[in-house]
Order: structure tokens, then C-alpha cells, then sequence
């Protein structure tokens, strides 16, 4: 049984910029419940935020994790079957819930474009081929 609830699947460009002819990937949001590891010894503190105690209500306010993740991230470790290797991002419950749309968009594209430039531009030429002008004063083709 998985300790993952899936919230959402959207696509994002590969690399993490939008280009023209760019390649798309679909990115996962995982769920991790509240009470996942609450009880007593935590067999996923090592890969996981710490838990979620109860609010006033006795119910829990946050997920207790929220990890990101391609259709390419395996997953299963020596450490435990539960953990992806090299998810995108890792997010506290709260943090999910307190990031804007935009912030973890710039967040996973970040995550996605890894250690490549940025695209600061895409150029049009006349003769029908598009340039891709990156942040770094690389250039390329579409």
C-alpha cells in the first residue's frame, strides 16, 4: 500500500522552459497524509517533513508532505520501498499550502531545467528556423 495520495498531474515543459517545439512532461503532485509516521517509531523521517500534529479541532490543518514528481521517478530505495528517488521537489504541508501557483510553477520549472540556462529569448528568422537565445549568452536551434 502506498502512502501517497495523488492531488494533481499537470504537464510542464521538459527542460523547464516553454519554447517552441519544446518537449512536455507530466509532473505529479503525491499527498502525504497528516497521520502518515505519526504513530510512535517514523519509518519515513529520513525522506519525509516531520509530522502533522492535530489542530484545535483534532484534525489535522496540512498534509503532512507533499512530493513532486515525474512519470519517469522511480520509485523504491534501499532505505524504503515508500521513497522516490530524486523527486522534483519535497514540500511541507504547510509550505504547499502557503506557496502560490506561481511560486511552485517557478519552483518546478526550476527543478526541471536542473543545472541548463534559463531561455531568455526565442527569435524568429526569416528564413522559417527559431533560435532559442539562453540566459547564460548560448544560442540555439528550436
Amino acid at each position: 500500500m502506498s502512502i501517497y495520495a495523488t492531488l494533481w498531474k499537470l504537464k510542464f515543459p521538459k527542460h523547464g522552459d516553454d519554447y517552441p517545439g519544446c518537449e512536455w512532461i507530466a509532473v505529479t503532485a503525491q499527498g502525504v497524509p497528516a497521520h502518515i509516521g505519526a504513530g510512535g517509531d517514523d519509518p519515513f523521517a529520513d525522506f519525509l517533513p516531520p509530522p502533522v500534529r492535530a489542530g484545535k479541532d483534532g484534525e489535522p490543518e496540512y498534509l503532512r508532505a507533499v512530493v513532486f514528481v515525474t512519470e519517469q521517478t522511480p520509485k523504491g530505495t534501499p532505505r524504503s520501498g515508500q521513497e522516490y528517488v530524486n523527486p522534483l521537489l519535497v514540500l511541507s504541508g504547510e509550505t504547499y499550502a502557503r506557496t502560490s501557483f506561481e511560486a511552485l510553477h517557478a519552483r518546478l520549472c526550476d527543478a526541471l531545467r536542473g543545472d541548463r540556462p534559463r531561455v531568455a529569448a526565442t527569435v524568429n528568422a526569416p528564413d522559417g528556423r527559431t533560435r532559442i537565445l539562453f540566459g547564460d549568452g548560448t544560442e540555439g536551434d528550436a
